[in-house]
């Protein structure tokens, strides 16, 4: 809008000086006095080649072949404007009555540098005022009186090229523009229509300016402006200053957004059902001098999807934004088959294991600043939201999503989640869960669906690596877990305790409990309980979060049997994620069976050994006396004996 405005007062400008000299002609020597007048009123050269043709009444008007107006020295080599062809007509009795009506101007193949640096424009010619524009005169026809302000009824550039530069960086160069633009009166409206093409399509932009004169003296003036292509339309009513200030209201609708973005140049770019791929907006604007863009009471429509809320954008420098966002029910389930096809493919490498494919976290450091949002429910593709309140904020490569909270798997969630890229890229969070559905949330985050219930859970995670394969297998941190009433998948523990067989079925739980901690993607616990009606089962082992596989044994006891003591049969399930084998691992059960029998026989030998034993010794032998100094001094008395006979002593 800025630049589109610029280029209609830098052309009345140049009008105005060719006018002045065009007032001066004395016959063929044309060139030379417009070139000298021009030079004394504005620094700049101006070289017309020599084929100039002169018409008088009705219209006074000029023909030239090439011509040329220098810039500034500072803006370099290169001429403000150039032309193979211009046609120049003023009316000729308006003029007598002092006036400058402008019949036509009309420019072949011209081409438009406009530069500015370091406060300095190149548009600003040494007489004039800043707006650039030429409003009066000291010389008339005979070289002196007043004339009044121009006026243009019809200006015309054929196959024009505009190039606007900044400091040095080019930016926008647009070729095969053509633009036509009238001002009859200074009260007039000033109407510009401008054909551009950027891409593939045509964009045509229309202007209507209410207050020109007032506009070029630096006033805030009135716009309307409208930009139309193919797929899309912008319209925007309100003020605007000749700095590029504006306030007012703006309104977009787009219905193909990849053809709006292929008519501007930006191709491959294809956006989902539901985010963008048809929009509309609406919202009270305000852009400042110094690059600060606000949306107040905007509405946005994604398809579908409708929002609401204030956006500020700061687009000079790294961009920064701040948005406060609502809406009802967002839908993006449909987002795009290629999405849909990602997901069958990551379907497979739940078998194979994780993405190896590096991930690139570079798009956290495009802008910093933060966004909240409040719906009733988000739909996606891989997880349904209930109410949700989230905030995400972005900070030199490092991203924050707090969920305060979010409805989840039937239950909420609260916490954060962190994407970190300042030196490498890192995953990590803080979590906690109340009333969650195990088996939505395990299947989500991996694959997993032998596990039903409520839960309430608790997570402290960080990964680090750049891909999904070295984040899962640098996975550290802690967690618990609280269920009621659930179903476990895959085996029947009853059946189990009573034949010994595995086979299938489900078992069904009154609570689980337990807590893990994580260090180099494997999951360890060691205080899992698992309560039944008729059995307990304790739980320990490792799941390997990295590598996909689980080590685990449960151990159940029969809280019933065996005179209440409890009979323990412990099971093993060991494997992939995907096929994991589920056996009950009887060779402890045998093991301690045997030593229960192995006791019983010892002890029963000790008690027929010590009675033997105290019979041949004739005396109460027991387990706490030493056998062998019993053995030792009955063999001393009967030594003893045996020397008294042999000696005959009694």
């Amino acid at each position: 809008m800025k630049w589109v405005m610029r280029i209609g007062v830098i052309l009345v400008a140049v009008v105005g000086i060719l006018i002045a000299g065009v007032l001066l002609l004395p016959g063929d020597r044309i060139a030379a006095i417009v070139t000298d007048q021009i030079r004394a009123q504005t620094g700049r050269e101006l070289t017309v080649s020599e084929d100039v043709r002169l018409t008088l009444w009705p219209v006074l008007g000029v023909e030239t072949g090439p011509m040329t107006l220098s810039n500034p020295d500072w803006a370099g080599p290169e001429p403000m404007f150039s032309a193979q062809k211009v046609s120049i007509g003023i009316a000729a009795p308006a003029l007598l009555r002092g006036e400058v009506r402008v019949k036509r101007i009309i420019a072949d193949d011209p081409v438009l540098r406009l530069m500015e640096s370091q406060g300095r424009r190149n548009w600003e010619f040494g007489a004039t005022p800043s707006g650039g524009t030429v409003r009066q005169s000291n010389m008339g026809p005979d070289g002196g009186g007043a004339l009044s302000a121009i006026t243009l009824e019809n200006l015309k550039l054929h196959n024009a090229r505009l190039v606007y530069k900044d400091d040095g960086g080019t930016a926008f160069d647009l070729s095969q523009v053509e633009m036509t633009a009238r001002w009859p009166s200074e009260t007039a409206p000033f109407d510009l229509q401008l054909r551009v093409q950027p891409g593939s399509q045509p964009v045509d932009l229309t202007v209507r300016l209410h207050d020109f004169v007032a506009f070029s003296q630096g006033a805030i003036t009135r716009l309307e402006l409208t930009a139309a292509t193919e797929g899309g339309e912008v319209q925007y009513e309100g003020q605007i200053s000749h700095l590029g200030e504006a306030a007012g209201k703006v309104s977009l609708k787009v219905s193909d957004t990849q053809r709006v973005l292929v008519a501007v140049g930006q191709s491959g770019l294809s956006l989902p059902e539901g985010l963008g791929r048809a929009a509309n907006i609406a919202a009270q604007i305000t852009y400042t001098r110094d690059g600060r863009l606000s949306l107040r009471k905007m509405q946005l429509g994604l398809g579908k999807n409708q929002l609401s809320g204030d956006v500020d954008l700061v687009l000079t420098g790294k961009p920064r934004f701040t948005a406060q966002l609502s809406a009802n029910d967002l839908d993006f389930s449909a987002v795009t088959t290629s999405a849909q096809e990602e997901g069958s493919s990551g379907a497979n490498q739940t078998s194979e294991g994780w993405s190896k494919d590096t991930i690139d976290g570079s798009g956290l450091a495009l802008a910093d600043g933060v966004v909240s949002l409040s719906a009733r429910s988000i739909k996606t593709p891989l997880i349904s939201l209930g109410a949700t309140n989230l905030s995400l904020s972005v900070d030199r490569s490092r991203a924050v999503l707090k969920m305060a909270p979010v409805s989840v798997f039937a239950g909420t969630l609260n916490g954060q989640l962190v994407a970190n890229n300042r030196n490498g890229l890192s995953v990590g969070g803080k979590l906690r869960a109340e009333g969650i559905e195990m088996q939505q949330a395990l299947m989500l985050l991996g694959g997993v669906d032998r596990l039903s219930g409520k839960a309430t859970a608790s997570l402290e995670f960080l990964g680090v690596g750049a891909s999904e394969y070295a984040i899962m297998n640098s996975l550290s941190g802690q967690g618990r877990v609280q269920m009621g009433r659930g179903i476990i998948s895959g085996f029947d523990l009853d059946r189990l305790m009573e034949s010994g067989q595995s086979g299938g079925g489900t078992t069904v739980f009154n609570s689980l409990s337990g807590s893990y901690s994580m260090a180099n993607g494997i999951l360890h616990n060691q205080d899992l309980l698992l309560q039944l009606d008729n059995y307990r089962a304790d739980g320990t082992g490792r799941v390997g979060l990295g590598a996909r596989d689980i080590d685990y044994v449960f151990t159940p006891v029969a809280l019933r049997a065996n005179a209440g003591k409890g009979l323990a049969i412990p099971v093993r399930i060991v494997g992939p994620w995907a096929d994991p084998s589920i056996k009950p691992d009887l060779s402890q059960v045998i093991e301690a069976a045997a030593g229960v029998q192995i006791d019983e026989a010892e002890d029963q030998a000790k008690g027929k050994l010590f009675e033997k034993l105290g019979e041949e010794l004739d005396q109460t032998v027991t387990e706490d006396q030493d056998v062998e100094e019993l053995i030792k001094d009955r063999l001393e008395d009967e030594a003893k004996k045996g020397l008294f006979k042999l000696f005959g002593v009694d």
